[in-house]
């Protein structure tokens, strides 16, 4: 491919002679990804395809240029785009010389290396350009496992890692033109907000799907692409029919506790087979595995795990049906909520309690060596029996935990009860989220 050829294809992704779409800004990431720069780390941005992160990479950018960067020191290469014939470094330092041939920048470039996992030995081209204090650089990937292990052997700690979800609730109202900047805007909106809440459990936070009307054949379209660019493609999975089934199975008990012995049953895959599944299930952000909490390393590793989706609209599309299956639905999303939140302090931990009668608390948020939250979740607890099991579930939690509070997020009721010297606070989930 001649330069001229890769120029054209680079103008296309770049601010250098027009502006180019960033979508809805999303500022917690913007925010968190500005004060990383400071430091002169490498950036990697991850996170399930199709979540914002290709977006939130432009949206950098063109903060930096509207803080006075040059355009022309601000370089953008999507490796997705399907002109560029296949890629390994040779081709990427063609694409670099390029840049500079062209372009010609005057400061220290801002590099940002896009879905990079595309890329043969990418690790090698970057870790280079990093020791030789080429620029600055910015790398994007859909897959954990991939940029952890390749990044962790050249560039042990001179890296800054931040995951991208999909939408939380509060960006979503936001996308659907609702912001929310107060308690007063929030309770004078509650209708609405409602209206929202059941959208978003439904349909989820995927940016495309939220934005568009056409929802269930977008979301099915990120099901098939991320079963087979993410998962067959790049793990070289024969039982492809296979994979599904589990991922369906996993979708279909979201907000439940399973083991691969479980699963091996219910399918009649083996369980190595299905652990090496799920492993590169959450490799691929589709997944993420809840470990219960105990002081014992032992007991953790050996309890049956959490199973949340990475956006309740793709488990309720793939899963099972969404007015059968709120609460489970309520559930995952306030698990997004507690893992977003996580991302602005990384000594927070979550995980799920249960005692030796199966009493549960679905949610212990721990920081540090300290529990901070006990959250339990009940979409509807209306009938005194159900409301009574969740409180006496959470009370056990708090005498075994010795903690005096704690919060049961429903659908509706809110207030607080003091019930054996222990506080529980009842708090409506729109609200929480």
């Amino acid at each position: 491919m001649t330069k001229e050829a890769i120029f054209k294809i680079l103008l296309d992704w770049n601010f250098w002679q027009k502006d180019i779409e960033t979508g809805m800004p999303r500022k917690f990431y913007i925010d968190k990804l500005t004060s990383f720069l400071k430091s002169g780390q490498v950036i990697t941005i991850t996170g399930a395809r199709r979540s914002g992160k290709s977006f939130i990479m432009r949206q950098l950018a063109k903060s930096l240029v509207a803080g006075g960067v040059l355009a022309n020191d601000v370089f953008i290469i999507n490796f997705e785009d399907p002109r560029f014939p296949k890629l390994d470094t040779e081709f990427l330092d063609r694409i670099y010389e390029t840049y500079l041939e062209f372009v010609k920048p005057k400061g220290r470039p801002f590099v940002f290396l896009d879905e990079v996992q595309e890329v043969a030995n990418w690790e090698k081209w970057a870790g280079s350009f990093h020791e030789l204090r080429k620029g600055n650089l910015v790398i994007s990937g859909s897959n954990a496992k991939l940029l952890s292990k390749e990044l962790g052997t050249l560039l042990t700690g001179r890296h800054l890692d931040l995951m991208v979800l999909p939408l939380s609730f509060k960006e979503f109202l936001q996308f659907r033109g609702l912001s929310v900047k107060d308690d007063m805007e929030m309770l004078s909106n509650e209708i609405a907000i409602r209206g929202y809440l059941r959208d978003y459990m439904e349909y989820g936070g995927f940016p495309e799907a939220v934005l568009r009307e056409n929802k269930k054949e977008i979301l099915l379209t990120y099901f098939d692409d991320l079963i087979e660019k993410d998962l067959i493609r790049r793990h070289k999975i024969r039982k492809g029919e296979k994979l599904k089934e589990l991922l369906r199975f996993y979708f279909s008990n979201i907000s439940s506790p399973i083991t691969f012995g479980s699963a091996e049953k219910f399918l009649g895959i083996s369980a190595d087979t299905i652990q090496k599944f799920s492993q590169a299930m959450e490799d691929a952000y589709l997944l993420f595995f809840n470990k219960r909490f105990s002081f014992k390393i032992k007991e953790q590793d050996q309890s049956p795990r959490k199973i949340y989706a990475i956006d309740p609209g793709l488990a309720n599309i793939i899963g099972f049906k969404f007015s059968e299956n709120i609460g489970k639905l309520a559930e995952n999303a306030v698990y997004l909520k507690l893992l977003h939140s996580a991302f602005s302090n990384p000594d927070i931990e979550i995980y799920y309690w249960k005692d030796d009668q199966h009493r549960e608390i679905d949610f212990i948020v721990k920081e540090k060596t300290d529990v901070k939250q006990l959250i339990q979740v009940a979409w509807d607890i209306q009938q005194p029996k159900t409301k009574e099991r969740e409180i006496k579930s959470l009370l056990k939690g708090m005498e075994a935990l010795k903690k005096k509070e704690g919060i049961i997020i429903n659908s509706e009721i809110e207030g607080e009860e003091r019930v054996n010297g222990k506080i529980i606070r009842f708090v409506p989930i729109w609200k929480w989220l």
